[in-house]
């Protein structure tokens, strides 16, 4: 069992989680939910040990309880090897070094037989022993061959990066998995690959993710981290039964508030009412007084009494009536991407044109893209997509045949490694200059986007995936442009802005080539034509 109780953590002044307590037992399934920067990555980090809570613990039972945190960077440091990571991220390293520094230390001290023990003992459970076979089978099974064991992982592509990730989750035996967006930038064959380990595994798992599909196959849980206060709340279920549960229960809070409102606004009515006949009565009292008649003084005197008694029990009411909070409403990613005009009828064009990346060989191609078309890029990860939109845009060049470009195509892109606003200046710099926009401009669309004043002096390497991600869409629609290129559109956003994001696709009347993996939204976006890309050729698909 691993839990926690009420953990409150703060940054400053800045709350990042409130109150937030949950139990994770054997073959728990937990997936976590929320806004970007609501501190989802941080409750993991927390529960593995990797930061400690302001307020509030957290238990492990047994005390030996192995968790493993992988986290949603890639963090491999500099030159090292993909069997190094590997055994880095899956504990067995660390477990190894901890191993030899007490069979060193048992040689001259045999009181550390006990230690000894246990640490034999772990590293044996997080696989150590049989670990370069199984490393070797795992890389070969997510399409990492032995050659590429010994490669830095800053030499592999972004596909061959993803698969290393996989695996690191594959080859691991922990006993609870925190997961950070394992889905980011693994193609087909890999989400499905990670969803059946993750069904036959014994451990528990509790996992942060956009992906709307893995939530429906792989959790039986959500936990939702709210934005306003950063308290949690949990719903049974996986995606779909999480999202028809929170519209009841936010439909419900929404009806409470609004009648509460409404019997506030009656019964401060009422007082007010009740209050000016008071006012209203003593006045004319003053202004022409009635005779001295006992039996009316008497009855004006009791009036008087039950009018003022009659206030005091509308005042009591509205106390009673207490407080009911109003449904937050957050921040919302209002986007806009009408195109700015028509481009001619062919917006681009391939005639025999092969593209060359390193040893990377893309065709020969012959393919047009057409106005008003909506293509969706898929195929497996290495397979050349990236690579295509390269040839397309003109970034790749052409060892053979022609590339041709229509009259009028404003094109924007949003890249998959999110690094076209440019690297070293600051965010506004790098957006202003984009965009064209005065910086003054600049700010306030940014600011629309959830980019305040604490983000536009970082530099973009400083910014969160996310966070970096908003930033290219806020360019995306000042530049106007009639031919978007999303290159996995929806990595790093959360879900709120995905749903958005989806949202302002349906609307779009311009060309549209989307390269995707997110398996919801290419079957939720309307599209006209699909292009299969693998082994150097595309063809049309279904």
């Amino acid at each position: 069992m691993l839990s926690a109780k009420g953990v409150t953590l703060h940054r400053g002044a800045q709350v990042i989680l409130e109150r937030v307590s949950l139990s994770v037992g054997p073959r728990t399934r937990l997936g976590v939910v929320g806004p970007n920067g609501v501190g989802k990555s941080t409750l993991l980090r927390v529960l593995a040990g990797l930061e400690v809570p302001d307020e509030g613990a957290v238990e492990r039972s047994p005390a030996s309880l192995r968790v493993g945190y992988l986290s949603q960077e890639p963090d491999a440091s500099p030159r090292e090897t993909v069997r190094d990571y590997l055994s880095r991220r899956t504990g067995v390293a660390a477990a190894g070094r901890e191993l030899d520094r007490l069979t060193r230390a048992l040689e001259a001290d045999p009181s550390q037989v006990e230690a000894y023990s246990d640490a034999l003992e772990r590293f044996l459970a997080l696989g150590g022993d049989d670990f370069d076979a199984r490393t070797a089978v795992v890389g070969a099974d997510v399409g990492l061959p032995a050659d590429r064991l010994d490669v830095a992982v800053s030499d592999l592509s972004g596909g061959q990066a993803a698969r290393a990730g996989l695996a690191a989750v594959l080859l691991s035996r922990f006993d609870v998995f925190l997961l950070d967006e394992p889905t980011n930038d693994l193609d087909f064959a890999g989400l499905d690959r990670l969803e059946r380990f993750l069904g036959a595994l014994p451990a528990a798992v509790v996992v942060v993710s956009h992906d709307r599909v893995f939530l429906d196959r792989s959790v039986d849980r959500i936990l939702e981290i709210e934005e306003h206060h950063h308290t949690a709340a949990e719903y049974a279920g996986g995606w779909s039964e999480y999202v028809e549960r929170r519209a009841v229960a936010r439909s419900q809070q929404g009806e409470a508030y609004e009648a509460w409102a409404a019997e506030r606004a009656r019964l401060r009515e009422r007082i007010r009412t009740q209050r000016s006949w008071s006012e209203a009565g003593v006045r004319k009292a003053v202004k022409k007084p009635r005779d001295h008649d006992k039996a009316q003084r008497n009855f004006r005197t009791n009036r008087t009494e039950k009018q003022a008694s009659k206030i005091r029990q509308s005042e009591r009411a509205l106390g009673r009536l207490g407080t009911v909070g109003k449904p937050w409403e957050g921040w919302e990613l209002r986007l806009d991407l009408t195109p700015a005009g028509r481009s001619g009828d062919v917006v681009a064009r391939l005639e025999g044109a092969v593209g060359q990346r390193g040893a990377f060989t893309l065709g020969p191609l012959d393919l047009e893209v057409a106005w008003a078309d909506r293509i969706a890029i898929t195929g497996p990860n290495g397979g050349g997509k990236s690579t295509l939109l390269g040839v397309l845009l003109g970034r790749v060049p052409l060892r053979a045949g022609r590339r041709w470009m229509g009259p009028g195509v404003a094109v924007g892109e949003l890249d998959q490694r999110r690094r076209s606003l440019g690297r070293g200046a600051d965010l506004l710099a790098g957006f202003a200059a984009a965009t064209g926009l005065v910086p003054a401009d600049a700010r306030t669309l940014l600011a629309k986007f959830g980019l305040a004043a604490d983000h536009v002096r970082r530099p973009l390497a400083a910014l969160s995936p996310g966070e970096r991600t908003r930033a290219l869409l806020a360019a995306l629609m000042a530049g106007g442009t009639n031919c978007l290129v999303l290159d996995e559109p929806t990595n790093h956003l959360d879900l709120p802005a995905i749903e958005q994001l989806e949202e302002a696709l349906s609307r779009y009347e311009g060309t549209l080539l989307v390269v995707s993996h997110d398996r919801w939204l290419l079957e939720t976006l309307t599209v006209t034509r699909t292009w299969v890309v693998d082994a150097g050729g595309v063809w049309e698909g279904g």
